[in-house]
């Protein structure tokens, strides 16, 4: 039986300010196509100004995201390999 090794590279961007991080997860399937998820974090004025923690709240965030758009997409392609309708995955 021959394995064939695939990987996928995540990409992180971030664009922060002093109260807030934005962060966009992006992956480049074999077939072409790019999924993408979006992550938040603010920080609230009380709290010490640690991007690093916001990087990794936004950065989690986004990955989650990410993570629920490939199960769908997943979800989909079996229904239409399928021709019919399955159960939602779950995480």
């Amino acid at each position: 039986m021959m394995h064939t090794a695939v990987g996928w590279h995540v990409e992180m961007e971030f664009v922060e300010d002093d109260q807030h991080t934005r962060a966009v997860a992006m992956v480049r399937l074999p077939d072409g196509s790019e999924v993408r998820g979006h992550g938040h974090a603010s920080r609230h004025y009380t709290d010490s100004n640690q991007p690093r923690v916001g990087e990794e709240i936004a950065g989690a965030r986004a990955l989650n995201e990410l993570a629920m758009q490939m199960l769908d997409k997943a979800h989909r392609e079996i229904d239409d390999a399928s021709g019919r309708v399955s159960h939602p995955i779950h995480v």
